[in-house]
């Protein structure tokens, strides 16, 4: 028999109410409170809300006629209606949503420019050696840069920029990063500076109130540091865990760590951890390779056109896995379980050794 995924929240006893927002949290009476006014109840209560992009606050910027953000399909629909083969295209923000929706339109538009007021792409994850490999890439599929600069004004399809030049475009894309949608949990006391702050179990400092997703912020083990950890692997951990503990369970994630993951054009880019301690590293014309250990510890890595099986770094990462206990000379070339222990091998590939 085939289902249709309309189907599958029926399958597992879920219902999912469309079309509506919830607005306010009643914790001692613990109901949550759709815009329509209907009050849910709940035994226990999860907060997946993600994040919402940044706007920033630039003249002239209400009166841009075709301007977007890029981070959800809606958008992505929209802006594809929205441009042509004669569109130029000037998008705010260089980190990995920008870059992104740069890769995708650039056959489909007249010209692309992203300006940033960093001085290299990529910026929160990439020093200016690794983000150039990247840059070159976009650069040679005729996507331009507008680095260590920042749009003042728009007037009349033109941005002015701080240095006095200025940058024709007819469509705006603004990826300048996004917040995190901690609001309801705030506004009812819950702690949180970026985000709404969790713990291992997912519950946040409201009693019975758990979070999960962008909308969080929890502890990166690689830094020691609570910081926001919006990616995919940590969100999707996070809500199974959460999940599990509000049915009674008692999971456990405390192995967070930031991570990054984005190609152009067939060269792939892949970082976790920390870039502290100790530095080994591999270059060619095309590819890096750089591993930071320190106390003993794999503290981070950045991969770029050498990502193969990486995920065995990051799990030596969140893992806290001594680096005396594995083969780390092996490991440096390639990542590889023969690098480990017979009885760590036992024990990760189930007796497949």
């Amino acid at each position: 028999m085939r289902y249709r995924d309309a189907d599958f929240p029926k399958l597992m006893g879920c219902d999912i109410l469309y079309g509506k927002k919830a607005v306010r949290i009643d914790e001692k009476a613990r109901k949550v409170y759709m815009d329509d006014g209907e009050a849910l109840p709940y035994d226990a209560l999860c907060v997946a809300t993600g994040s919402s992009p940044f706007v920033p606050d630039i003249k002239g910027l209400e009166k841009v006629e075709k301007k977007f953000c890029f981070t959800t399909l809606d958008d992505a629909l929209i802006l594809e209606k929205a441009i042509d083969e004669k569109t130029r295209v000037l998008i705010i923000g260089a980190g990995m949503i920008g870059l992104k929706c740069a890769e995708g339109i650039r056959g489909r538009v007249s010209a692309v420019t992203v300006c940033d007021m960093a001085d290299r792409i990529l910026p929160t994850f990439l020093d200016a050696e690794c983000a150039a490999y990247l840059q070159r890439r976009l650069e040679e599929h005729g996507i331009s840069f507008i680095l260590k600069d920042s749009v003042e004004e728009f007037s009349s399809g033109r941005a002015l920029l701080r240095s006095g030049s200025s940058a024709e475009f007819n469509v705006l894309v603004l990826a300048v990063g996004s917040r995190a949608n901690a609001s309801l949990v705030r506004d009812i006391g819950g702690k949180g500076e970026r985000g709404i702050a969790v713990d291992g179990h997912m519950r946040t400092s409201v009693s019975g109130i758990y979070a999960a997703g962008d909308c969080t912020e929890s502890l990166d083990v690689s830094s020691g540091q609570i910081k926001p950890l919006a990616n995919l692997p940590n969100a999707a951990i996070q809500g199974y865990t959460a999940g599990a503990n509000m049915a009674g369970g008692d999971e456990v994630f405390d192995t967070a760590v930031m991570m990054n993951s984005i190609g152009f054009f067939g060269l792939h880019c892949m970082t976790a951890g920390t870039y502290e301690g100790d530095m080994y590293e591999e270059k060619t014309d095309s590819s890096v390779k750089r591993l930071f250990t320190k106390d003993d510890r794999l503290k981070g890595f950045v991969l770029i056109g050498c990502e193969d099986r990486a995920g065995i770094y990051t799990s030596m990462i969140r893992n806290c896995t001594p680096v005396s206990s594995v083969d780390f000379e092996t490991m440096k070339k390639a990542a590889t379980m023969t690098a480990f222990s017979k009885d760590i091998r036992k024990k990760v590939l189930g007796g497949i050794q």
